[in-house]
């Protein structure tokens, strides 16, 4: 094959073929996706949780990852907060022409061993090409299907006052990663992004918790952002306590300097979990027993004194209201 992707890979031809065989299949390869059929043969039964999603992040590499592994991470934990076992995954690729055959290589590679250490099939994909410009470098949409094994499912609209918050780890770590390295800034500590699947943590966590109420992993928006729409959803008020909040002392000074709130930065490898008062305890021993979870934490609690707002306890006792992100603070993060 060429060096550079050529726009006759995309075109269904003898490159595509070239193309199919000789890199896809053999980082994504699978019984399934192996007999390239128009569409894939699955069995299903029950609820399943379906979701789906694009990725255009800006650079597409990155400390900690890169387009094709967060697609991964990303698709398999929007699937997981709903209490489902991800399963299945399909995936299309608009790639630009000229993008180095090695850049890409090194992305799918990523994306066979994200799903390999999630345990989810890529069952049918489409690659297109495009002119130079037409896209930058390379977009990847992708959908995802479990198994929800619990009932009834976690959902941003049940929860209730007296519920704990709890967040699996620290916050900011994939927004100011992601600035950090498309603007070449030098910070003094090394800052990498947490995009990780988290499917086997939730797993876990849900089999033995079907108490959970609400599971949310706060990406574009941040930690703020995904708290408003669950009070909104939920018709109640989140009072989140500001002490609590877990920033990495790097995260912190970075978003310090830059005038940045690590409250709405993304996150690619955390989530929120909602549950009644007296599961926090128990929530947390299961959470900080996974890598993923060590850093987890009680960080609020719902109530009914301001319904549908985020009121922030800040360090000195005051109190004040949390909106949702107004405008693009980071384009591109994911």
């Amino acid at each position: 094959m060429s060096d550079k992707v050529l726009l006759d890979y995309g075109s269904g031809g003898r490159a595509s073929q070239r193309l199919i065989s000789e890199l896809f299949l053999k980082h994504l390869g699978n019984d399934e996706l192996n007999r390239l059929n128009d569409a894939a043969e699955l069995s299903v039964s029950g609820r399943i949780a379906m979701s789906t999603d694009s990725f255009t992040v800006d650079p597409i590499f990155f400390p900690g990852g890169n387009i094709g592994s967060l697609a991964v991470h990303g698709t398999v934990n929007d699937v997981a907060m709903m209490g489902a076992v991800p399963r299945y995954m399909t995936c299309a690729y608009i790639i630009e022409e000229g993008l180095p055959m090695a850049d890409l290589e090194k992305i799918v590679a990523a994306m066979g061993e994200a799903v390999r250490e999630a345990g989810v099939l890529i069952v049918s994909g489409d690659t297109k090409v495009v002119p130079k410009g037409a896209v930058d470098k390379i977009f990847i949409n992708t959908t995802g299907i479990g198994d929800i094994i619990v009932d009834p499912a976690p959902s941003g609209d049940r929860a209730r006052p007296g519920d704990a918050v709890l967040i699996s780890g620290t916050i900011g770590d994939h927004g100011l990663t992601i600035l950090g390295t498309r603007e070449g800034l030098d910070f003094q500590a090394r800052v990498e992004s947490d995009s990780a699947s988290l499917n086997h943590l939730l797993v876990r966590l849900v089999r033995e918790l079907p108490e959970v109420h609400v599971l949310r992993d706060p990406t574009r928006g941040g930690l703020a952002t995904t708290l408003n729409e669950i009070a909104w959803s939920s018709n109640v008020c989140c009072e989140l306590d500001e002490a609590s909040l877990p920033v990495r002392p790097e995260v912190a000074g970075g978003c310090s300097i830059l005038g940045l709130d690590p409250l709405y930065l993304a996150n690619e490898g955390k989530f929120l979990c909602v549950l009644p008062g007296e599961h926090a305890e128990k929530a947390l021993e299961i959470m900080r027993a996974d890598p993923l979870g060590g850093d987890a934490c009680r960080i609020g609690t719902m109530t009914d004194a301001n319904p549908g707002k985020v009121v922030l306890i800040t360090h000195l006792g005051g109190k004040r209201l949390l909106g949702m992100l107004e405008g693009e603070q980071l384009p591109r993060i994911c």
